[in-house]
């Protein structure tokens, strides 16, 4: 398995229509058995209303499988700070998941900003 215990991820859950909710979750993997994966971490929603991701503030524990195709998985730096992580959008129009420190992922690729 690629993906092992400690290792911190985003995993963004692809839409299969345009009114389904876009759901991101960033945590660090507690346990791996086979394809599934027990991460703990936080939920991303977008708030069509803002235009913008929000955190929910409670932690949680979800299990996903790395064998499912509409998943998109991305590892990010041990050193990234889980509970800072936030969306921003960059001067360049770019929306950007960052801790506010060294780390920061352009997101822009995966959906259209609206």
């Amino acid at each position: 398995m690629v993906i092992a215990q400690g290792d911190k991820l985003h995993i963004i859950t692809r839409r299969l229509f345009e009114s389904d909710l876009r759901r991101h979750f960033a945590g660090i993997v507690e346990e791996v058995s086979g394809t599934l994966i027990k991460i703990r971490g936080y939920v991303f929603v977008f708030d069509e209303s803002d235009n913008q991701f929000v955190r929910r503030d409670e932690e949680r524990t979800r299990i996903f499988s790395v064998s499912d195709s509409g998943l998109i998985i991305n590892i990010i730096p041990a050193e990234s700070d889980l509970p800072r992580l936030q969306y921003e959008i960059d001067a360049r129009g770019r929306r950007m998941l960052t801790d506010g420190k060294a780390f920061a992922l352009n997101v822009t690729e995966f959906g259209a900003i609206r």
